[in-house]
């Protein structure tokens, strides 16, 4: 009797624990932000500078809207639009906005204040890039209770072969305070490089525990657009007539 009483408050503990752990997601906070606030952001975040790097900060994007084709050239789910880098997110990928700014992140520190990438179910998410990109990645993150992982992988929804991986030790409340408020107020930058092209990032973790943001390409390979495709082939198929052509005559 005495040992399972023993095993009963130690569980009972554990489970108080865990249900103590805060969450990148407030559920208890109303988000105030508006699409201007979010178009402000964008807009500032784009006149940064001309960057020779790709860089995924998910400013545009509003408060827990699906990132999906918001980095190619369509949309997240709410209907906000970015840059086209030929970037999609599977339907697990959330923004969440700082709550200091009208969202209901509790977080501090962002790296580019004020949206980061989370996700509430499925413990993971999976970027893929659609021409790929080559040398390496470098992101931040903040997590908690468990460690996570970024893996890339050689072919599309992490497919193919495994390229590079790390893991992610917990860190959200490494000697840091909020700004004013946010549990989550450490950010460690992590760097992956490699040999080959990658076309797929999966980011694992702990539901509503871990958050990246900054996530930057050392080499982005271009997105062509269709009209460019169009006049390509236009060129290819005049050049082949042509071919065709001189042929005959000789």
């Amino acid at each position: 009797m005495k040992r399972f009483t023993f095993l009963f408050c130690i569980l009972f503990l554990a489970s108080l624990a865990m249900a103590q752990v805060p969450t990148l997601h407030d559920p208890n906070a109303q988000a105030t932000v508006t699409r201007e606030d979010v178009d402000a952001w964008k807009q500032a975040s784009d006149q940064e500078g001309s960057r020779s790097l790709v860089v995924l900060d998910f400013e545009g994007l509003l408060n827990n809207e699906l990132v999906l084709n918001f980095y190619n050239g369509a949309n997240g789910s709410l209907g906000s639009s970015g840059p086209n880098y030929g970037v999609s997110f599977t339907p697990t990928g959330l923004s969440l906005i700082d709550q200091d700014n009208g969202g209901t992140g509790n977080f501090a520190n962002e790296p580019s204040p004020n949206t980061i990438l989370f996700w509430l179910t499925g413990g993971s998410t999976t970027m893929n890039i659609a021409n790929g990109f080559e040398t390496g990645v470098s992101l931040k993150y903040t997590a908690a209770t468990s460690t996570g992982s970024v893996s890339l992988y050689s072919d599309l929804n992490g497919t193919g072969s495994l390229l590079a991986t790390a893991t992610l030790p917990q860190n959200h409340t490494i000697n840091c305070s909020g700004d004013p408020t946010g549990d989550y107020c450490h950010w460690d930058l992590v760097s992956l490089t490699f040999a080959g092209t990658a076309h797929s990032i999966v980011f694992t973790g702990t539901n509503n525990q871990i958050g990246f943001d900054d996530i930057t390409f050392d080499n982005l390979l271009p997105v062509v657009p269709v009209a460019n495709w169009a006049l390509f082939l236009g060129i290819g198929l005049i050049l082949a007539y042509t071919v065709v052509r001189m042929t005959r005559l000789i």
